[in-house]
């Protein structure tokens, strides 16, 4: 596939990867599968300080696609920051990002971005809610107590935030506050900003290879202290003045 023309692209993937050299090829597939021929639409794999042979299969992969991108972290700095490297680089009025493991399924991307498309000025956001969950028992309790302390500190109206299957507007995304752990947060955020949220059911499956790398609250503590903070930024919003220009 060549090049699409970057001012023609509409619609950005972005793919935060770490060490996932066996999922890079048919997470691909998948995701063209997907979107060819609906969208003018651009991916972009952000390859955060991976160890294995991930950068070489995507320099592969880029020679069959031209709309396959690139950026390289030199060294792994997060999930939060993968999707925010992302997101900065991508050319699409909307951005949607999906894990990089396998376990999010291409095939709901297109609801995503019809989601945000139809939403308008009002949603903001398009969240994933999996279903049938396809983790260990022991990640299944991790994600539902960290599931429970956050919704009921903030009250954010999302029974799953984990999901890596999402769509918004990049200006929305960019206009946030940055802070690690961004990723997890995204609901409560938007809401804060204003904006609705479209909500998509999407149906988990296993990784198909490797072993994970992004914990959902990869620490207890460190994910209360996240909830904390994004609590504070909530409870400290100022409605946005309105403001006029006085020309003579």
């Amino acid at each position: 596939m060549s090049s699409p023309n970057p001012k023609a692209v509409s619609v950005s993937i972005v793919v935060p990867v770490r060490n996932e050299a066996g999922n890079v090829a048919p997470l691909i597939a998948e995701i063209t599968a997907a979107l060819d021929g609906r969208w003018v639409y651009e991916i972009i794999y952000v390859n955060d300080g991976s160890t294995d042979a991930t950068v070489d299969h995507l320099a592969a992969a880029m020679k069959q696609r031209g709309n396959l991108r690139q950026i390289n972290h030199a060294v792994s700095s997060g999930q939060s920051a993968a999707i925010r490297s992302g997101v900065r680089a991508a050319r699409g009025a909307i951005v949607a990002t999906l894990d990089g493991d396998g376990q999010n399924n291409p095939a709901f991307l297109p609801a995503l971005i019809a989601a945000i498309e139809q939403g308008g000025d009002r949603v903001g956001l398009a969240a994933g809610q999996r279903v049938g969950r396809k983790d260990t028992g022991f990640k299944k309790i991790q994600s539902r107590i960290a599931n429970g302390v956050r919704a009921a500190i903030l009250r954010d109206g999302t029974r799953d935030t984990g999901c890596g299957l999402k769509a918004f507007r990049r200006e929305v995304f960019l206009a946030m506050p940055y802070f690690d752990g961004l990723h997890r947060f995204l609901p409560a955020l938007v809401r804060r900003e204003g904006y609705e949220i479209a909500y998509v059911d999407v149906a988990d499956r296993p990784r198909r290879s490797g072993v994970s790398n992004y914990g959902f609250f990869d620490r207890l503590w460190i994910g209360i202290m996240d909830v904390a903070g994004v609590w504070w930024l909530i409870r400290r919003k100022k409605p946005t003045p309105v403001a006029t220009e006085v020309t003579s």
